[in-house]
């Protein structure tokens, strides 16, 4: 592989060098920071040779080009310097951001850390909703009042919440952002709500709100907030910051919040909901088919956050429609999955994929297994999932179903939707629809030439696989051993699409519950990562495996990471490669699932996983056979 012309290549067609700010890597992956992604060739960097994927992810436009990461970044960086682009040169010739691009990220980069706390509150109101009507707890017991307050707290608060979020995506100080929010929901705020109109500030009316679980005044305070906070650092001393800039950023944004920023929110939010209420009215089975047929491809492009805070104030007003039409494309989803496990019989690793990804869809309503892996692997699935989507999508569309509590799409939060009993008729629609639509149209066409098979069993290590091939050779194996001791995990679960759609190639992921990696093979240590989270190797018979310790790891430097080997030893299986602190990493906040993936082979191979839920280091992890 010639890295040189690899690298030229990729900086031409991500739009040339003055279309980059800031280029870093880690262990698999090129990490553009560009003045303007539209002006990078995507279809050409895909189809390029040596390419894997891109995936747009963070701000970033990623590159994942494998294990020779390194030589192609040390060749592009070669008499460049792109840190100058980064500031001031960036600004002056003008970063293309549509304000669109800008506002979903900001929304994105807000919510994306509550979602969990949301959903987590939504599953518990579906659960007390079931509960009560099962008559198993009275909704005056002191249980439901705990357990309520524990579904409703993160919604009552969302301005709080919203204020730190929005603060840290907007680079202002996100605590004195949470506590704009918090004043808006201060009882000696709120008291003032029982003196009706009689509120003044300074002489100056004051309408008083209620602000629990509101999303757009607190989105336009916050972002005036990140200005005031700019221009506060920029005319006092520096000194005098630490108590006088917040200080003065209080006693103006709270008083402005609860004059100007909060009822205009609030007016905007209201218009926006009533305006999404009409169009909905106007047209049910109309905005459905859209919702639901398209869903799948707003989530692809991001486009689902400009939903978000409109959902929220729906909520808040007793019910949303837009989710509960969005969500036939989620068990569209599912049907698709699930279909695919039905028809791919002979394919062993897609129909583990498969029955994997739409479990974990109907049990956590988690589908981007699905998409990234399945609907755009496949293009004869694109249609169906749409049909399916927006049979479902029309029918909650047409008879209002709406969604009461904020929560992921799954087989458990169906209480929440009401009436509950058309919602369940629509999903199962969807599901059924995609599920038949696979098994009579199929999920690809048959490659051009493809020989006609003919089974013959091998005889490996545990497991024991059924081969395919044309005719009867002298079948070779390879034995790829467990470097990590853990729990195992489809890639499919692992969250990185680079991982997950089975880009970077076949393999497993592990959980490791002892912090230490150790040789899978006998060969050499073709690369390994400066921060040590990640390490390749290139067995005897030329099998490149890559070792990824955790997701997003690179991030921390080097931190918890003490490597034992370098690159160009030679080493035995079994040898030590790296030690981490597992509780360390967790602790910092990122995920320790270790991918093992084989990245290249010298001959075309099917890749066998073991099916040992529990794997030990040195047990066999993955068959080779060629």
């Amino acid at each position: 592989m010639d890295h040189k012309k690899m690298g030229e290549d990729i900086v031409r067609l991500v739009g040339g060098e003055e279309n980059i700010n800031g280029l870093v890597h880690c262990a698999t992956r090129l990490r553009f920071d560009l003045k303007d992604s539209r002006k990078a060739e995507r279809e050409a960097l895909e189809k390029h040779e040596g390419i894997i994927t891109v995936v747009e992810s963070g701000g970033q436009f990623q590159v994942v080009i494998g294990s020779h990461v390194a030589y192609v970044y040390a060749e592009i960086m070669k008499n460049r310097n792109f840190e100058s682009n980064s500031s001031t040169a960036s600004e002056s010739s003008g970063k293309k951001t549509s304000v669109i691009s800008t506002i979903f990220e900001v929304i994105s980069g807000s919510f994306s850390p509550l979602i969990p706390a949301m959903a987590g509150s939504g599953m518990i109101k579906a659960l007390l909703t079931v509960l009560t009507l099962l008559g198993w707890m009275s909704v005056t017991s002191d249980t439901y009042m705990i357990l309520s307050a524990a579904g409703n707290a993160v919604f009552y608060f969302l301005p709080i919440l919203l204020g730190i979020t929005l603060g840290i995506k907007l680079k202002a100080n996100p605590y004195v952002a949470g506590v704009i929010g918090a004043a808006l929901m201060e009882p000696n705020f709120t008291g003032l709500m029982d003196k009706g109109s009689d509120v003044s500030f300074l002489g100056i009316p004051v309408v008083m709100m209620n602000y629990s679980a509101s999303v757009f005044p607190i989105f336009i305070s916050i972002s005036i907030y990140a200005l005031v906070d700019k221009f506060l650092k920029k005319i006092i001393l520096k000194d005098l910051q630490l108590f006088l800039v917040p200080m003065l950023a209080l006693m103006i944004m709270v008083p402005l919040s609860a004059m100007a920023f909060g009822p205009f929110g609030t007016g905007v939010g209201d218009w926006i909901s009533s305006g999404v209420t009409w169009l909905i009215g106007v047209s049910g089975i109309l905005s459905g088919i859209v919702l639901g047929g398209f869903m799948t491809f707003m989530v692809v492009f991001g486009l689902h956050w400009g939903f978000t805070p409109i959902t929220i104030q729906n909520i808040g007003v007793g019910g949303d429609p837009i989710e509960a039409m969005a969500a036939a494309a989620v068990f569209a989803q599912i049907g698709v999955a699930f279909g695919i496990f039905l028809k791919a019989r002979k394919d062993k690793t897609l129909r583990t994929l498969a029955g994997s990804t739409s479990i974990t869809g109907l049990l956590a309503g988690v589908t981007e297994p699905i998409v990234y892996g399945l609907v755009l692997r496949y293009k004869r699935v694109i249609p169906i999932v749409i049909i399916a989507g927006a049979l479902g999508g029309a029918i909650n569309g047409h008879f209002g179903v709406k969604m009461t509590a904020y929560v992921f799409h799954n087989i458990f939060a169906i209480p929440v939707y009401t009436p509950t009993l058309i919602y369940v008729i629509a999903i199962a629609c969807s599901f059924i629809a995609a599920t038949m639509l696979i098994l009579i149209f199929g999920y690809e066409s048959k490659v051009k030439g493809e020989a006609p098979e003919t089974v013959e069993s091998v005889k490996t290590a545990e497991p024991e696989p059924v081969v395919t091939a044309t005719k009867a050779v002298d079948i070779k194996k390879e034995t790829i051993y467990s470097p990590i001791t853990g729990r195992t995990t489809p890639l499919s679960q692992v969250n990185d699409s680079a991982f997950s759609t089975g880009a970077m190639g076949k393999g497993l992921a592990i959980e490791p519950s002892v912090g230490e990696v150790v040789a899978p093979i006998d060969g050499v240590v073709t690369s390994l990562f400066p921060t040590g989270h990640a390490i390749g190797l290139t067995s005897s018979a030329g099998t490149e495996i890559l070792i990824h310790i955790g997701i997003n790891t690179v991030s921390l430097k080097g931190k918890h990471f003490n490597p034992v080997v370098k690159e160009g030893d030679s080493v035995k299986q079994g040898d030590l490669l790296i030690q981490f602190d597992r509780e360390q990493i967790i602790e910092a906040g990122y995920e320790i699932v270790t991918p093992v993936i084989v990245t290249l082979t010298q001959h075309k191979v099917d890749v066998f996983e073991t099916n040992q839920e529990q794997i030990q280091k040195n047990e066999v992890l993955l068959t080779l056979v060629v």
